[in-house]
């Protein structure tokens, strides 16, 4: 390895809100200091989304973070409070939409050295993201009566497939899932279905199998090491990679990949939890695989390995590891920590 930086990326980051700061300035120490040992660099082009660039430019989301992205392709991003039945739309369900992130990516794996109820699980799950009751077409039709449109096209149920099977073929995954509600939603679960179906036949060395959604939670809880690649419409997708999460430690360590055709953004799958916020508690975790994610995106393979071995490291030790697995330490001596292990 060298210390001399040969090649540098450009990135957007998007530290958030709430406990967004703490791990996404965790997770910047970690990669420069991982870059300076492999010769690679970062050039941050940082902006504030949600109510914190409201407060400063008067929009939710800045026309320069739009533009930023834009140019740069790739983005690392906090996490962003959405409010809860009113105020400003998702940040992620806008950016997924305006940049047309079609899958969202979700691998879920124990971390070595961390005890679960659930041990050596390894699955992925591939969610349709820009589609489904997350498009956003609600209305009011009468007083007391609401209205949500469920969307679901060829177009994005063939591509999402696509993507599982591709990524399957690639590397080596053995089954996919195609999860749906197509008992009750003939139409327009049956389309997803049928396109599903359609893709498969093409790829004849992927086993093919369909789960109810609601069978698929009661599966998982069950026997999660039945599954290894998890296909789904957008919200399903959502509430699954919850559930998933438990069977290796939370939603604080969960990485998330929102991947376009020009563009990607990579976060961690959990909200900002105002509650802990500047108190020094909040994993990093997520967001650090994240960015894992990130830099085999961006073809720096011998980065992404060094600091997933020094993250699995740390966690092997297990002697500073954050509250939420089982520790005591902070959101910096963590990141001390490793960095340290680089």
């Amino acid at each position: 390895m060298t210390t001399e930086a040969k090649r540098t990326h450009k990135i957007t980051l998007i530290p958030g809100d709430g406990i967004g700061p703490e791990v996404s300035g965790a997770v910047v120490k970690i990669l420069e200091t991982a870059g300076a040992a492999t010769g690679v660099s970062f050039d941050w082009h940082t902006y504030d989304a949600g109510a914190d660039a409201f407060a400063k430019t008067g929009e939710y989301i800045p026309k320069a973070l739009y533009e930023s992205i834009e140019q740069n392709k790739v983005a690392l991003k906090g996490p962003v409070t959405t409010p809860i039945g009113g105020g400003f739309a998702s940040i992620n369900v806008t950016l997924r939409k305006k940049f047309d992130l079609y899958s969202n990516f979700r691998p879920i794996k124990n971390l070595p050295g961390l005890k679960t109820n659930y041990p050596g699980v390894d699955l992925i799950i591939v969610r349709e993201n820009t589609e489904d009751l997350y498009a956003g077409l609600e209305l009011m039709i009468v007083p007391g009566v609401a209205q949500s449109l469920k969307i679901i096209t060829e177009k994005g149920s063939t591509r999402i497939s696509k993507f599982a099977f591709e990524y399957a073929r690639k590397f080596g995954r053995k089954k996919i899932h195609a999860i749906h509600k197509a008992n009750i939603m003939k139409v327009t679960d049956g389309l997803f279905l049928d396109c599903a179906r359609k893709v498969a036949a093409g790829f004849p060395e992927v086993t093919y199998a369909e789960h109810i959604v609601d069978n698929t939670c009661m599966q998982l809880v069950m026997n999660p090491y039945q599954y290894d690649v998890i296909l789904t419409e957008n919200l399903y997708g959502d509430i699954l990679s919850d559930l998933c999460s438990a069977f290796v430690g939370g939603l604080g360590l969960v990485p998330g990949a929102n991947l376009g055709l020009d563009c990607a953004i990579f976060e961690a799958v959990h909200g900002s939890a105002p509650d802990i916020a500047g108190k020094d508690m909040a994993n990093p975790t997520a967001l650090l695989q994240s960015a894992i994610l990130m830099l085999r995106h961006i073809d720096e393979a011998e980065t992404a390995d060094l600091v997933q071995k020094a993250l699995e490291a740390v966690y092997t030790e297990g002697k500073t590891l954050t509250k939420d697995v089982g520790g005591t330490s902070g959101t910096k001596a963590f990141a001390d920590a490793v960095v340290a292990a680089l």
